[in-house]
């Protein structure tokens, strides 16, 4: 079951309240989500000295008909009011991965890793393990890397960049989306040709076999050639 909400500022609402109603401590302590001898000390002026007041009912957290019936019936709760207007989910960005200053030099070599080791990981899934960027990881792979003589394979786990319940899980996913794009592959059949490959010109024809072409100075050719002029 979800908490109740409650008011986004309670005590300055149960200073309010306490000003302005006619509630009983109790009341004013669940709806606020106060203990009710910290509202006697509002009461009193023993706490929230300096705090200024805010209107639960103009701020639609409360209504008028609501502050009525608790004020005639100790025994009813306040609830809060329904919204007027539905706030849309706000789908929270999750922040790149941290990693502290003293390991952020071993991030290459946990690149070249994973590079080495798991070929069916793509620039995404070592950027969301390791926390490091696109054009990295390419100079990595062209071998490219500024200190790319110094770089070594080395465990990220070992290194502490991550977890091996985080590496695990980062191989098997890999490894799922792997054997899916090859499934799809399959399913598509074989792929169109080359260009090099269709523009090519077809090979020359090969002569038949019972095709033997005879030398101008030979017999044959000879005889040939005086049974042709006779």
């Amino acid at each position: 079951m979800a908490a109740e909400t409650k008011p986004l500022m309670p005590k300055a609402t149960a200073v309010w309240l306490v000003d302005n109603t006619g509630l009983s401590f109790e009341q004013i302590a669940d709806f606020c989500g106060l203990h009710p001898l910290e509202v006697k000390g509002i009461a009193d002026e023993d706490v929230a000295k300096g705090i200024k007041g805010m209107d639960p009912v103009t701020t639609g957290q409360l209504t008028r008909e609501q502050i009525e019936e608790a004020e005639k019936n100790p025994k009813v709760r306040l609830k809060m009011a329904a919204p007027k207007h539905k706030m849309p989910n706000v789908r929270l960005k999750r922040a790149p991965r941290y990693t502290p200053v003293s390991k952020r030099q071993d991030k290459p070599d946990a690149v070249y890793w994973i590079i080495r080791n798991h070929s069916e990981f793509s620039d995404a899934d070592i950027i969301k393990l390791i926390g490091t960027t696109k054009a990295t990881i390419q100079k990595i792979r062209e071998r490219s890397h500024w200190n790319a003589t110094n770089i070594k394979a080395v465990d990220p786990v070992t290194l502490g960049l991550c977890s091996q319940l985080e590496l695990d899980l980062a191989v098997t996913r890999a490894a799922a989306k792997h054997e899916r794009a090859q499934k799809r592959a399959a399913k598509k059949g074989a792929t169109l040709k080359p260009v090099s490959e269709s523009l090519a010109p077809a090979p020359a024809p090969a002569p038949a076999p019972d095709t033997v072409e005879m030398p101008p100075d030979s017999d044959e050719w000879k005889l040939s050639s005086e049974l042709e002029q006779d």
